[in-house]
Parts: C-alpha cells; sequence; structure tokens
C-alpha cells in the first residue's frame, strides 16, 4: 500500500529484499533528484496514515498516526525544492490528513500549495471538495471541483464528483417541493 520506490528509500532498502540495487537506487536519484534521500519519511508517513485509516481501533490512537504522519511529510516537505517532482502528492496527502485532524481550514492552505505547484494534479481539488462537502459548504465543493476540472480535465474522478454533487443537490431541490 505505499509506492514500489519506498523500498529503494533509505533505511528501507537494507531491510526489504532487493531494495539495496544500486543501479535502481541510482535511477530514482536521476528521475527525482537530491529529494530522494529524505522520501523514507514519506513513504513512513504513507504507511502511519494506513495504521490510522486501516488498523487504528480508537480515536487516539487514530489521531496519533495521522499526527505522526504529517510529521513524516514535514520532514521531506522541509528538506527538497519547490520543484520536486513528488512535493504536490506530498503536499495533498499532508492535507488530507490535517483535515481528517479536524483542521480543515489549515489542510486547505497545504491544498492551495498544492494546487499552485502543479495545477493539473487532482487529488487536491478531490480532498478539498470533499472537505467543503463535508462542512455543507456546496458551493465552495462545486467551485473547486470546477477549477480542477479546468486544471484536469482528463480528471475522471473530478467529474465524477461533480456530478454526484449535481444528483444530490438536484435531489434536495425535488424533496423541498
Amino acid at each position: 500500500m505505499i509506492p514500489r520506490y519506498c523500498i529503494y528509500t533509505d533505511t528501507f532498502r537494507n531491510r526489504v529484499p532487493g531494495g539495496n540495487d544500486k543501479a535502481i537506487i541510482d535511477s530514482w536519484y536521476a528521475r527525482l533528484g537530491p529529494g530522494f534521500g529524505a522520501l523514507h519519511h514519506y513513504c513512513w508517513g504513507l504507511m502511519k496514515t494506513n495504521r490510522a485509516l486501516l488498523r487504528a481501533n480508537d480515536a487516539q490512537t487514530r489521531e496519533f498516526y495521522l499526527r505522526d504522519a504529517i510529521h513524516e511529510f514535514d520532514y521531506v516537505i522541509d528538506r527538497v525544492t519547490n520543484d520536486f517532482l513528488l512535493l504536490p502528492e506530498i503536499l495533498a496527502k499532508k492535507g488530507e490528513n490535517l483535515i481528517r485532524l479536524s483542521r480543515g481550514p489549515e489542510g486547505v492552505l497545504v491544498l492551495e500549495r498544492a494546487m499552485e505547484l502543479k495545477p493539473d494534479y487532482w487529488p487536491p481539488y478531490a480532498y478539498m471538495s470533499d472537505y467543503y462537502l463535508a462542512s455543507g459548504e456546496l458551493t465552495k465543493a462545486r467551485e473547486v471541483l470546477e477549477t480542477g476540472i479546468r486544471q484536469a480535465p482528463e480528471s475522471q474522478t473530478l467529474r465524477s464528483r461533480l456530478a454526484e454533487l449535481e444528483n444530490n443537490t438536484a435531489s434536495r431541490k425535488k424533496a423541498k417541493r
């Protein structure tokens, strides 16, 4: 449930069979640049997020893992440049976890940064629209989805979320009549 490149990152490569393949490690550095050296923290953050969502049996444990995952994401965010290829993804995951921790306004700011760095990356739009929808702010949810579709017109995820939002809105209007 984590990206394949994680086994080639620091700390993982010595513990996972096949992870210490110098040629593959070098190819990831060539693709991602020096930021790959900190990426093991992103992998840890993803694992902690998965633990929070899939294994935590109580709210306190869930919150612990989500907060800890954010610290892992911040480790990478603090050490890479704005042109790091995976930075928008890492920011999106951080924003999503902030929202899960009821820190929505802070999460929105992080998601906006991800959108600024890579406007055609659709996940931040989805996470933000979900937040606005859950908050009852249907107009904002719709605006975010429409903006996301303009930026990433191929995103079926955003299109289906917008269609669902429109269907639910139409259903509510009919029920009020």
